[in-house]
């Protein structure tokens, strides 16, 4: 079918210098600054240990000495910290990689060791990372840290296990930083040694993008070296022990692409696919509507499934998809079923999120559909680019149906909170409070899959409660993808 040269609001032509600018990253990159050259010698003082007979025992059975002299931990190390430059200091455990970072943070009095950074008791996550600063670059630097699902977002940190608390600290220390400069280097031993591997690349390689363009000067110690591909350090500095060290000054060429992309293989998949992916996903109560493709990205030949995509029959009418075709499907079923998909879910494993994976599956599976368009409807539009990355044109944000707006009115006025925990008990208990739940839920239904009124009927009340805190609080934005 030829393209009309009437210009309309899905035009490329016109959206690409805006969709360009919109997906460029959050931290724009900064003109290099000075280096700052510290020379070190490092010594590990012993404290001598409470006398005991035990110890006396041991130390008499071994030779050892109760008062052992000081140990040189490095003898000579020059280190040059510039902005937008990492240091990766190597070596086995007690080689002198924590040493090395103490007597920085001596140092750089403004220095941030992630290690130390301390979270406030009762905020959220979400709440004390970069909080004087907007929601979107919070979000981003909680991604690039590998602390990417929204159900860590809101809880405390004395909730989350000892990975995603490390997680946690190193996002707060990024958004603590303020003007990058080498006099304030942040500093991080054990980088990712409480993490899956995938996981410890991934953040590294989501750590390097954030280095370049925000030009922070960072420190970090690590025990091996499978990091250095995806981290590309600028310096690697090797302990031997006994004072022996190795520099080394780093050129990386060519385009920093996420080391695990190279082996990675996009498949057909199925339905049943998603049952494995589905608690991943911040709308995991969402039904996925009739669907018509899957497509799977897997690392490897038979390698674990790293992400998944969804594609569905669309609804039989979107306003915004009226908009951005002058209404030339308004009320056509049939076209509408010939002519539109609708990319349902995507899903990317949280080990590798933040590396680029999402609009790299989604690039790849567009053309596979088959159909004219493709469209989408993604409620993390406002905070994350991805599908503008893959190819599509971000035509607008929905705002709140005045349907959904007045049953909330009307919970309120019956006394109820839809984010209260006991929400759910009330559904149960309450016909006029189930009914509102209920309206809303089936409205959604019989835009989407159709059967509202049975298909409600049937539902719980754990899950109209849930659904029904989903679509109040969802302002999806809608796009559009032309074959």
């Amino acid at each position: 079918m030829a393209r009309s040269t009437k210009c309309h609001p899905f035009d490329r032509t016109r959206e690409t210098t805006r969709t360009r600018r919109r997906s460029r990253d959050v931290f724009e990159p900064r003109p290099p600054a000075p280096r700052h050259h510290v020379e070190l010698r490092c010594v590990r003082r012993h404290r001598s240990a409470r006398r005991s007979l035990r110890t006396a025992d041991v130390a008499t059975s071994f030779g050892l000495d109760l008062h052992a002299p000081p140990t040189v931990v490095v003898a000579d190390l020059d280190i040059a910290l510039e902005r937008g430059a990492i240091v990766l200091v190597l070596g086995p455990s007690g080689s002198g990689k924590s040493t090395v970072l103490a007597e920085l943070e001596r140092r750089f009095t403004a220095a941030c060791s992630v290690q130390r950074v301390a979270f406030p008791v009762t905020s959220s996550v979400i709440d004390a990372v970069a909080s004087d600063r907007p929601l979107s670059e919070a979000l981003s630097l909680l991604t690039a840290c590998g602390c990417c699902e929204p159900r860590l977002w809101i809880r405390r940190f004395d909730e989350l296990s000892e990975g995603e608390k490390f997680r946690a600290r190193l996002a707060r220390a990024l958004g603590l930083l303020r003007e990058p400069t080498p006099a304030a280097p942040l500093l991080c031993d054990e980088f990712g040694s409480l993490l899956h591997r995938r996981l410890a690349r991934a953040i590294a390689f989501n750590l390097r993008k954030l280095v370049s363009a925000r030009g922070f000067s960072v420190v970090l110690a690590a025990s091996n070296d499978d990091l250095v591909g995806d981290l590309r350090p600028d310096v690697i500095v090797r302990l031997g022990g006994q004072g022996r060290v190795a520099s080394q000054h780093c050129r990386h060429r060519g385009t920093h692409v996420f080391g695990l992309r190279r082996r990675l293989r996009v498949e057909p998949g199925s339905r049943r696919d998603y049952d494995d992916f589905a608690a991943m996903h911040y709308r995991s109560a969402d039904e996925l509507g009739f669907v018509d493709k899957v497509y799977v990205l897997r690392e490897g030949a038979a390698g674990d499934l790293l992400g998944i995509v969804v594609y569905a029959h669309s609804p039989l009418e979107l306003s915004k998809r009226n908009t951005a075709t002058q209404g030339r499907y308004i009320r056509d079923s049939e076209a509408v079923n010939r002519d539109f998909r609708i990319l349902r879910r995507l899903v990317i494993h949280p080990d590798v999120r933040g590396c680029g994976l999402g609009h790299f599956l989604v690039r790849k599976t567009l053309p596979l559909v088959g159909t004219r368009y493709v469209e989408c409807l993604a409620g993390m539009g406002a905070f994350n680019p991805v599908y503008e990355k893959a190819g599509m044109v971000r035509v607008g944000q929905y705002e709140l149906p005045p349907k959904t707006s007045a049953a909330t009115l009307a919970l309120r006025k019956l006394g109820v909170d839809p984010f209260s925990r006991s929400f759910a008990v009330e559904v149960a208990r309450r016909r006029d409070v189930r009914a509102v739940v209920a309206g809303v839920v089936r409205d959604w239904y019989a835009g989407t899959t159709g059967g509202g009124e049975s298909r409600v009927e049937r539902q719980s009340p754990e899950f109209l409660a849930r659904a029904f805190r989903g679509l109040i609080g969802s302002r999806p934005v809608y796009y559009l993808w032309e074959q």
